[in-house]
């Protein structure tokens, strides 16, 4: 199928934002301004149980998260108000950025895990940390 004979109501605009999530030490943002925008299929979105308007795409940089996420790769982060569940999310900690595995550890704690074990884990109190959303997508360079 050409481009050309796509309807463009077909698909939503997902904000690139220039923004990288350390997957490592963390990672201070320089802005929150969109740059660019990737077209997923409305109707891909809505058999994942996700709205185009709580998505954004960021970068991830570092390698504490590999092989499951690389440096560079782009991450569509899911930003809708949902329960808690362990997974793979963005966290603000103060003024940094991380992409982690985070799973709950007791009342009240959390573990960031990274998939690389060359990096520990670091536990939080709920309080020190910020879940800004699930990642839920990724793309990047084979």
């Amino acid at each position: 199928m050409t481009r050309s004979s796509v309807p463009e109501a077909g698909y939503i605009d997902v904000p690139r934002l220039n923004i990288g999530a350390s997957a490592g030490p963390g990672a201070l943002p320089d802005s929150e301004e969109p740059f660019d925008a990737f077209h997923f299929s409305r109707k891909w979105l809505r058999e994942q149980g996700l709205e185009g308007s709580k998505l954004s795409a960021i970068t991830v940089e570092g390698d504490s998260m590999e092989p499951l996420l690389n440096d560079g790769d782009e991450i569509l982060i899911d930003t809708a108000a949902r329960p808690f569940r362990d997974g793979v999310h963005v966290v603000r900690l103060g003024d940094t950025l991380m992409v982690k595995r985070v799973a709950q550890a007791g009342a009240g704690r959390f573990s960031l895990l990274s998939q690389n074990l060359a990096y520990p884990p670091v536990d939080v109190a709920a309080d020190e940390m910020e879940v800004i959303g699930r990642v839920v997508w990724k793309g990047g360079r084979i």
